[in-house]
């Protein structure tokens, strides 16, 4: 565009020239040997223009015969490395679509039409044929002669680490993404691998030097960071919590200032906290974790904050908590244990009553039956409720790659994964509850039949206002409000599993402690309910 307004304007100027001359008409007279030529002024400017130009184009004729062999040799070297880098973009492609043979073949048409030292990408398909072949000793010197070249190290060190990992060896793939995160800390590969590398040794404080690199590049979102140096100052502080209680209060208290929702770094500051007397600061710091999130943890640390307090005090500081939270199972668990503590078992039992509502679940009916036993200290109501947790589902817990710990921990023992510990129910009893509900819903009629013949063929007994036995095989005469006893849940466990084909039983008795089977529970199971008049 540049050059054709300048040829423009050169044009412009020499018409603009040309007009000029011709509005001044005049002779121009040469002397030269004697002889004196006389022409116009016009005819001057043009045979100037005419020489100019004639010597210019000669100019280019010799210039163009003197080059004209680089120019030929030029011509025949760029259709060459067109060719070279057509065979180079078809065994990538075919590369990349896993066709190795004619990868193989483009790589060596490639390498013979272009030199490798201009064109660093023929190492690469050349390490990619190799993998497709099966050679990954060739495809691993491939990439290790990558390390020299500055412009290929970066991908010498993904292949190598990639090589790593598929051999299994960890510490090698480490080693690898160490160096390259150090060269480019924008390689999320390099930079996750690293930081496992780090959280895994213990390193607290390089791994949070990496997560500051990682978001100064712009690699994770802001909150991504953040959750990230929360976890890893959690860490830290719990790994100082013993040797540097000021080092772990700080690093808890800044962690818990960047989630302040997040359980293990507020009960870490807490904990740092009520190390130090500050107990006005540590429930503050607890109350705030435990509104946006109920958690065993959190109360069992803001209820014993005090180690000098009463039971009763417990109890009113577990109450605190659960008017902070109202209708949640967790807060009716904390009130239901602070009041067993202070054998207040009336209230014990209906928190723990009501918890069993909100969310029927393992602990729920433990913590009754230490109720229960603790209050009444009847066995069988125990083994109900014993019998009933072991059929619910379990209680939250940390999991992290099927792994379950009562203990938060910032990396995943299976993976080295950071920040892999959720707060959730485990599910291996998953399969046992679809189980048992099949089981449930699928009632046998025969044994119902049979409970049916049973009852009808045994004596009626008829039982008096005062609670007497009247009379057995008959009806009692002159009795206008006679009860008849019904079918109890009794009954139903006397009755066998093959009831089709045995006859009936002779009732049996039970133990004194033994409830039998809860008969709400029983009506839950079998939504058929029979009565006999």
């Amino acid at each position: 565009m540049i050059r054709l307004l300048a040829f423009l304007i050169v044009v412009f100027a020499l018409g603009l020239g040309f007009a000029w001359l011709a509005d001044r008409p005049g002779d121009m007279v040469v002397t030269f040997s004697g002889y004196q030529y006389q022409v116009s002024l016009m005819v001057a400017a043009v045979a100037v223009v005419a020489v100019v130009a004639a010597v210019m184009i000669f100019w280019w004729l010799v210039k163009s015969l003197w080059n004209s062999p680089y120019t030929i040799s030029r011509y025949f070297r760029v259709r060459r490395r067109d060719r070279g880098y057509q065979a180079l973009s078809t065994g990538m492609i075919a590369a990349g679509a896993g066709d190795g043979a004619l990868a193989r073949k483009k790589t060596k048409e490639a390498a013979k039409l272009i030199r490798s030292d201009q064109e660093p990408l023929i190492h690469l398909l050349e390490a990619q044929a190799s993998l497709l072949e099966g050679d990954h000793e060739g495809a691993r010197q491939k990439f290790e002669s990558m390390l020299d070249d500055p412009e290929m190290r970066l991908l010498g060190l993904r292949g190598l680490y990639l090589e790593a990992e598929r051999l299994g060896d960890r510490n090698a793939a480490r080693h690898y993404a160490g160096r390259a995160a150090v060269m480019a800390p924008q390689l999320a590969w390099a930079a996750e691998s690293t930081l496992e590398e780090l959280t895994a040794r213990g390193d607290w404080d390089g791994a949070l030097k990496l997560v500051d690199a990682q978001k100064s590049t712009r690699q994770i979102e802001r909150d991504a960071a953040n959750r990230r140096r929360a976890v890893l100052l959690t860490a830290k502080a719990q790994a100082l919590a013993g040797s540097d209680p000021t080092a772990a209060r700080t690093a808890a208290i800044e962690a818990n200032r960047l989630r302040p929702d997040f359980v293990p770094a507020a009960v870490v500051a807490a904990a740092a906290l009520f190390k130090q007397n500050d107990v006005r600061k540590g429930s503050k710091i607890l109350e705030t974790a435990w509104r946006a999130e109920p958690h065993p943890e959190i109360a069992e640390l803001y209820t014993h904050a005090r180690p000098g307090d009463a039971v009763l005090d417990r109890l009113n500081r577990a109450k605190k908590l659960q008017e902070m939270k109202k209708n949640h199972a967790e807060s009716s668990m904390t009130v239901a244990r602070a009041a067993l503590d202070a054998l207040d078992f009336s209230t014990a039992r209906r928190e723990a009553e009501a918890a069993i509502r909100m969310d029927r679940r393992e602990g729920a009916y433990l913590l009754l039956a230490d109720i229960e036993e603790a209050d009444t200290g009847d066995q069988g109501k125990v083994r109900q409720l014993l019998s009933r947790a072991v059929r619910a589902p379990r209680d939250p817990a940390w999991v992290a790659d099927g792994v379950v710990s009562e203990r938060w921990a910032p990396v995943s023992p299976v993976t080295g994964r950071l920040d892999a510990f959720e707060w959730r129910a485990p599910m291996e009893r998953l399969g046992q509850l679809i189980d048992s509900h099949d089981d449930a819903s699928a009632a046998p009629v025969p044994v119902i039949e049979a409970l049916a013949k049973s009852v009808s063929e045994r004596p009626v007994e008829v039982i008096d206002d005062a609670g007497g036995e009247i009379s057995a095989g008959k009806e009692a005469e002159g009795r206008e409000e006679d009860q008849v006893r019904p079918i109890t849940a009794a009954a139903f466990a006397e009755v066998p599993a093959n009831a089709e084909a045995v006859e009936p039983a002779e009732e049996h008795a039970r133990l004194p402690d033994d409830p039998g089977v809860d008969p709400d529970e029983e009506a839950e199971k079998s939504p058929r309910r029979f009565r006999l008049f």
